[in-house]
């Protein structure tokens, strides 16, 4: 039997570590751990993948946590389908069950149903936050920024000849993105 691991972080900028120490520390070796840095919320994962091409009859993945193998039951159950149809074993630590046993097939469905319904209802209750916030007037994202005082007069320079791009976003500031959007703003304001 060959113990495979499997760990995942939703971004780039997140760490496996936890993770991998968990799994190293049931035995697994470094090179049989299979990591993905993509969200979870399908099944298209290079790392994930690989793991289920490779794994063979009476091997056994582990993962730190089920959530982190699949973010939505189904895919969860079918992910652990297509390993026992294999005769590959899974373990989650976290939740401590083994699907060779009956009661490890039900805890894994129950487990999962549960964490399916509490991210639902998270994200349910973070939109209807924001939009309540918005409601309230609250912009969210970057803070808007406004060019300089004497932007009118730059602009002016610019557009006869006088100024380089190069040195409009200089004195400004600005991202030339930026400049030309406040730039078509100063048109239309102008026009009105």
């Amino acid at each position: 039997m060959v113990k495979i691991g499997y760990t995942r972080v939703s971004t780039a900028e997140q760490h496996l570590d936890r993770q991998t120490i968990a799994l190293t520390e049931q035995g697994i070796a470094p090179e049989n751990i299979y990591t993905d840095k993509l969200s979870g919320k399908n099944t298209a994962r290079p790392g994930l993948q690989k793991l289920l091409a490779t794994v063979n009859h009476g091997d056994c993945v582990v993962v730190e946590s089920f959530s982190r193998f699949s973010r939505n039951t189904r895919d969860l159950l079918e992910l652990v389908d297509k390993l026992t149809a294999k005769g590959v074993e899974f373990i989650s630590l976290k939740e401590r069950f083994d699907t060779a046993t009956p009661a490890g097939k039900l805890m894994l469905t129950l487990f999962a149903g549960l964490n399916e319904f509490e991210r639902e209802t998270t994200l349910q209750r973070q939109a209807e936050g924001i939009a309540a916030a918005k409601s309230r007037g609250v912009r969210f994202g970057r803070p808007t920024k406004k060019p300089p005082v004497d932007f009118v007069k730059i602009v002016k320079q610019w557009e006869s000849g006088k100024l380089m791009t190069k040195t409009v976003l200089e004195l400004t500031g600005l991202t030339e993105s930026t400049f030309y959007r406040r730039y078509r703003e100063y048109k239309g304001n102008k026009r009105k």
